[in-house]
Parts: structure tokens; sequence; C-alpha cells
């Protein structure tokens, strides 16, 4: 009876947050003035729905950043000069597959992630996310960030590899395996299930952050959601570039870690930095596999 009644409360909490209009005097500290980029912000939610609101911004920031990350990939496809540094350089990615993943990506990106993200913000006030001035200084987004990476590979890992038993794979992530030689926009070609569940750690890691550790400011998803899509993107990009973080960033994945996932249908199951897959045994195979592509490039 107990859990009914805190269930109900907390939904009713919820449904009230998600009627919350923008009102910029609420947001403002008693006789604090706010810089030009606050006031700006916060004229963006006057007089109008805020969780709408932010999800509409966080989609807008969504869409520029995964589509303008991959857009130098996408010229390099048509400069031969950049086909030295394609890691699956035989396989070609025909007209057909490209149109139907972005067909794909579109649809899911309208109807899965989209709701998701206006359900955010009256989530992040439940659990205490600060949404008012003053904004949170560039030294704390930066270590916030830091963590939530961190956080969202370690839960990544155990998520992913959980899709690669049985009828997980087989009715869930095969649908993002259909790509053996992956180009940037596939990262989030997906079953919508997958969407929302392996989406739990970008969205999931700062709201259990806030409540268990330190505050966030709302603003701070702004800059982690780009960072982890820059991330994944380039972790798809099918590209090995020498100036790529994995070639100078210590535990950086980068895209050869992914890539044989791909090929491979097997092991290097985190997201970002490659530290679990060792940890775990799982990168045995790649490690044997990336010596022999490194040895090869250097005979060639």
């Amino acid at each position: 009876m107990a859990n009914a009644t805190l269930a109900s409360a907390l939904l009713e909490q919820f449904m009230a947050e998600m009627k919350t209009t923008g009102h910029m005097e609420h947001t403002l500290p008693k006789g604090y003035t706010p810089t030009w980029i606050e006031q700006q912000w916060f004229a963006l939610f006057e007089g109008r729905n805020e969780a709408v609101t932010f999800g509409i911004i966080a989609f807008v920031v969504h869409q520029a950043v995964y589509y303008g990350r991959y857009l130098p990939y996408l010229i390099c496809d048509y400069i031969p000069a950049m086909r030295k540094y394609k890691l699956q350089p035989d396989k070609e990615i025909s007209d057909e597959l490209w149109w139907k993943c972005l067909r794909s990506l579109l649809t899911s990106q309208t109807f899965v992630q989209l709701p998701m993200m206006m359900f955010f913000l009256p989530a992040a006030k439940m659990v205490g996310f600060e949404c008012g001035a003053p904004f949170p200084a560039w030294g704390r987004v930066a270590f916030q960030v830091a963590v939530f990476f961190v956080i969202e590979d370690f839960y990544h890992y155990w998520a992913h590899r959980l899709f690669h038993y049985g009828v997980f794979y087989k009715h869930i992530h095969k649908v993002h395996h259909e790509h053996t030689a992956p180009f940037g926009i596939v990262a989030e070609y997906a079953h919508p299930l997958e969407t929302a569940i392996l989406g739990q750690g970008t969205i999931a890691g700062p709201l259990l952050f806030n409540y268990f550790i330190e505050q966030v400011h709302i603003t701070t998803m702004l800059i982690w959601i780009p960072a982890r899509l820059w991330q994944t993107v380039e972790a798809h990009c099918g590209y090995d570039f020498p100036w790529a973080a994995s070639h100078w960033l210590p535990f950086w994945a980068g895209a050869p870690h992914h890539d044989y996932h791909h090929m491979a249908f097997v092991d290097n199951f985190a997201s970002t930095f490659s530290w679990w897959d060792r940890v775990f045994g799982t990168d045995r195979r790649f490690q044997a596999y990336e010596a022999r592509r490194q040895q090869k490039a250097k005979a060639d």
C-alpha cells in the first residue's frame, strides 16, 4: 500500500512538472543580475511549457551535432585519397543501405528520442537538478561530463554485452548489426527498445549522479549530449585517421575498437573507453587482429 501511495505521489509530481510554465523571475536569485547568455536561455522558456521547450532545444542540438559530426566522414567517402584510412576498404556502402539507415534514424529520433527528451526536464527537477541562475563554472561542467562518460561507458558495457545473448540479440540488437562495416550515422541505427535501453546510460547517468553525488545544472546536459554524440559518431565512422583520439588519448577506444565489433559480431562491448574490455578479457581477439592490421599497414 505504501509503495502504491509513493508511486502515485511521484506520478502526480511528474505530471505537475510536465505542465510547468517558465517565468524568469522564478529562476533568478533575489538581487542577481543575469549574464547575457543566461538572459537568452531563460527567455526561451518565458511563458512556455518548460518540458516541451527543453525537449525541443535538446532535440535541435542533438540533430545538429549528430549529422554535423557525420558530415566530414561523408565528404571523405567521396575523396579517393581518404580511402587508405578506411578500416574496411573492401566493403562498399550502397545507396540503398544508406537511405534505409537515414529513414530509420529520422523515424526513431522523432518518435522515440524526442519524447524521451521532453520527459527529461520533469525527471531532472524531481531529483534536484539546478535549473536557475547562475550557470555553473566551466571547470565543474568539464568534471561532470568526464564522470558521465565513465558512468555511461560502464553501463553500456554490460547492457551491450547482454544484448549479445540469445533472444536479446536475435530480436533486438541484430538490427544494429545489419551494418558490418559501419559509417558515422549508424551509431543510432537500432531497434527502438535498444535505443531506449542503451540511451539510459546517457540520460539516467546524470540523474543518478545528481541524486547521489552532487547537483547538476540542466544546461550541463547540453554539453554532455553533444560530447557523447561526438564520440559515438566517431566510433562508428569507419576511419582510422592518424590524428584520432585513440592514437594519443590513453584508453580511448575509438573507431578501430568498435569497427572490429561490427565486423566480427563479438567482443569490444564498451562505448568510449577500452579498459572494461581489457579487464574482463573481451578484447583479446581484437588485440590480435589489430596487431595484424597495424603490421600490414606498415608493410604497405
